[in-house]
């Protein structure tokens, strides 16, 4: 009885495990066919998302900057072209220079003229017949180149206006005196109108050096806007 007792509950307990593990297939087969029609677990597609154009900053950061003003365009093209080679500029910068010595040289002759009755002549100029050291008269003359050597120097600094120059322009000036002299009345003889002449050239760049430099290194003034 005990064994016919326990027999039946055998398969009982059998078709129970059975069933149950028949029910856990069809709820696995059923979970994975329905994963495989795609009734489970549905895949959306993923909305895309827009990306925001950055903000311009490059209004904002140019309406900040401040604009440069009038008169620091003007200096910066100024300097830009002084800075490039001009010839037609550097020829008439000479030119002026040579011109407006011989007309001061001129004056200074009528000014000894009224005030030492010297005779005014071309020959003052482009000769060396007046200039000497051991006459009066001489002195007179000399005189009358170192002074406008000096004058010289203070045109550098109003025509040229660079230092770095004043040395070419004032070689230029006397070379080009020489030559004048020369052509008309030969090639001076004298060493004291050697002497003269080139203490007045010295005169002229170093003076003329002088000014110029206190002229760039002067405040550029600005406008009030």
């Amino acid at each position: 009885q005990r064994e016919k007792s326990k027999s039946p509950m055998g398969p009982r307990r059998k078709d129970m495990n059975g069933g149950g593990a028949g029910g856990g297939d069809e709820e696995t087969g059923g979970a994975s066919s329905s994963q495989r029609h795609g009734v489970g677990h549905r895949r959306y597609p993923k909305a895309k998302q827009r990306r925001r154009p950055p903000p311009a900053q490059t209004s904002s950061s140019s309406s900040s900057r401040p604009a440069p003003s009038p008169s620091s365009a003007s200096v910066a093209a100024s300097a830009a072209a002084a800075s490039q080679f001009n010839p037609r500029l550097i020829l008439a910068q000479i030119v002026a220079l040579q011109c407006f010595h011989y007309a001061f040289l001129g004056l200074i002759f009528q000014i000894n003229h009224a005030l030492f009755g010297t005779s005014v002549t071309v020959d003052r100029i482009f000769t060396s017949r007046y200039v000497g050291l051991r006459s009066a008269e001489g002195w007179v003359d000399g005189g009358a180149v170192l002074l406008n050597s000096a004058i010289g120097a203070v045109l550098l600094a109003v025509i040229v206006e660079k230092s770095k120059k004043c040395l070419d322009f004032s070689v230029t000036l006397f070379f080009v005196h020489f030559v004048a002299c020369a052509s008309y009345g030969g090639i001076p003889s004298t060493w004291d109108w050697w002497i003269v002449h080139v203490a007045g050239t010295v005169l002229t760049i170093v003076l003329g050096e002088y000014l110029c430099s206190l002229r760039e290194m002067a405040e550029i003034p600005l406008l009030d806007l």
